[in-house]
């Protein structure tokens, strides 16, 4: 039995009128309520002729019904397939008839509108979130045990979409082995007890909030504060409650630009964690002025959950992210796969339980992406130093990361570039204090077109989710190249950055 579900059950405490959940006005969830809620959940779905591999996707605000969902998914061996809240409708269609979802909950607007994404496969099911609501999931449930549904590590737990280069997202199966074991590693190396507490103010729609923040409180039977979304204030007034804390780097320089944050605020931490984007040393630096604790980094990406992490006991260093987590292989190769040596720059590798078993319907993609012997290409550059620590230096993918969340240039550009007006386009993505990098636009308008950045932007925003749509657009009259043709982005960044 490798059941996810049973793999957190096994940290659960043995009186689960334990508080999990505590929520912002001080009410209390239990385990005995996850328990409980995700069996009738479940008992639900089974009760709508849902069939283990069937997919049920969720476009919902954050909400602890939304972990009630997941977990029934996990013990009926459905795929949870969860999805930004700020997707638009075109981006929507693609997801959803892409991953040809069995159930599809969402928010009322939402609900509403499904008949005009011109889906050629429309879920079988379709149900609101909202309480109360006539057509809310919440009808569908069924009192009763549900016995967890025995299947294989190698079973899809859930589907996670990430934007590709080719302009369309990808998705990316993790299996019930995938999450569970780096959940484990995680409890351990990061030594979560069930005395710890856990600012939870990460989206649940992401590998970070999700899985990560979530595995560790499962399987130490700890709980979690519970914030909606993360709002400085509200996080400096919860965050004397608890005793770790984890957050992407735009939290931290909000909360470094703050008078708020103070020693005393932080107190009753042991550990702050930053993961999803890189943190600057000047972020990391500052924080350990103002608070006195050095934040931890990590590092990893949607289709290996978590990589490495620098060490809750050892030296934190600045600029890195750490060791390898037990169990997993990271190397560091040139473009043949071979090994290279200390300090030299290569492509990241790494193999493991933690690593996907492929992207969905993506066979010959899924087969590009791993070496002969199995390793996953991540597409990051990087390289060891002689302590073994981990230095990220680059992406070869191109990937912007604004505020924790991918985003993918060929994405935005083929976007772009259908815009009236527009020749053609090149996305970039620029330093800023407070994402990390912002979504910047280089156009070639066409002849005697005047096309603005507002048009451009305006757009955008009615079709594009809002991390994705540019900051700023710039207009040129024509894009670097170098001798085969190809945009030279890196003098474009050059440009604009001194330039700002």
């Amino acid at each position: 039995m490798e059941n996810l579900y049973l793999i957190y059950r096994e940290g659960f405490p043995k009186d689960l009128s334990r508080p999990c959940i505590e929520l912002k006005d001080g009410s209390i969830l239990t385990y005995k309520d996850l328990e409980d809620q995700s069996s009738q959940y479940a008992n639900g779905f089974s009760n709508l002729g849902l069939k283990p591999g069937d997919r049920v996707s969720v476009q919902v605000n954050k909400s602890p019904e939304v972990l009630y969902i997941y977990l029934a998914c996990l013990r009926a061996n459905l795929i949870f397939h969860p999805l930004n809240t700020a997707y638009k409708d075109n981006e929507l269609s693609f997801l959803l008839e892409d991953a040809n979802p069995s159930l599809f909950i969402c928010e009322k607007e939402v609900y509403e509108k499904v008949d005009t994404l011109n889906l050629k496969h429309p879920p079988n099911h379709v149900f609101t979130i909202q309480i109360q609501d006539k057509d809310s999931i919440q009808a569908i449930k069924l009192a009763g045990i549900h016995e967890v549904v025995d299947c294989s590590e190698e079973d899809t737990a859930a589907l996670l979409y990430s934007s590709g280069t080719t302009g369309r997202p990808k998705g990316i199966m993790l299996t019930h082995g995938n999450i569970g074991s780096n959940a484990i590693s995680l409890k351990d190396a990061w030594e979560f007890t069930a005395n710890d507490c856990l600012l939870h103010a990460l989206p649940i729609y992401h590998v970070h909030g999700l899985f990560v923040a979530l595995g560790c409180v499962f399987l130490s039977g700890s709980k979690m504060l519970w914030l909606d979304s993360f709002e400085v204030d509200e996080v400096l007034t919860q965050l004397s409650k608890c005793t770790v804390m984890m957050g992407v780097p735009t939290y931290y320089t909000r909360l470094i630009n703050n008078k708020g944050l103070t020693s005393k605020v932080t107190r009753n931490l042991r550990l702050f964690i930053s993961g999803s984007a890189p943190l600057l040393e000047e972020t990391f630096v500052d924080f350990n002025s103002i608070t006195g604790h050095k934040i931890l980094e990590r590092y990893g990406m949607t289709e290996t959950n978590i990589i490495s992490s620098n060490p809750i006991n050892g030296k934190r260093k600045s600029g890195t992210v750490g060791l390898p987590l037990e169990g997993q292989q990271v190397r560091i190769v040139n473009n043949d796969d071979e090994p290279v040596g200390v300090d030299e720059i290569g492509n990241i590798q790494v193999k493991g339980l933690n690593v996907f078993k492929g992207y969905w319907k993506l066979a010959q993609k899924s087969k590009e992406d791993f070496s002969l012997d199995n390793y996953f290409n991540t597409g990051d550059q990087g390289y060891f130093d002689h302590d073994g620590y981990l230095i990220i230096v680059g992406r070869n993918k191109d990937m912007i990361i604004t505020g924790g969340l991918n985003v993918y240039p060929k994405e935005v550009e083929s976007f772009i570039d259908k815009i009236a007006g527009v020749h053609e386009s090149a996305v970039i993505g620029l330093e800023d204090a407070d994402f990390g990098e912002r979504v910047v636009a280089v156009i070639v308008r066409d002849e005697e077109s005047k096309v603005l950045e507002e048009d451009i932007i305006s757009d955008m925003k009615v079709q594009m989710a809002g991390f994705k749509v540019p900051k700023q657009v710039y207009f040129t009259n024509e894009l670097p190249r170098n001798a085969m043709g190809k945009v030279q982005k890196n003098l474009l960044r050059d440009k604009y950055n001194q330039g700002r």
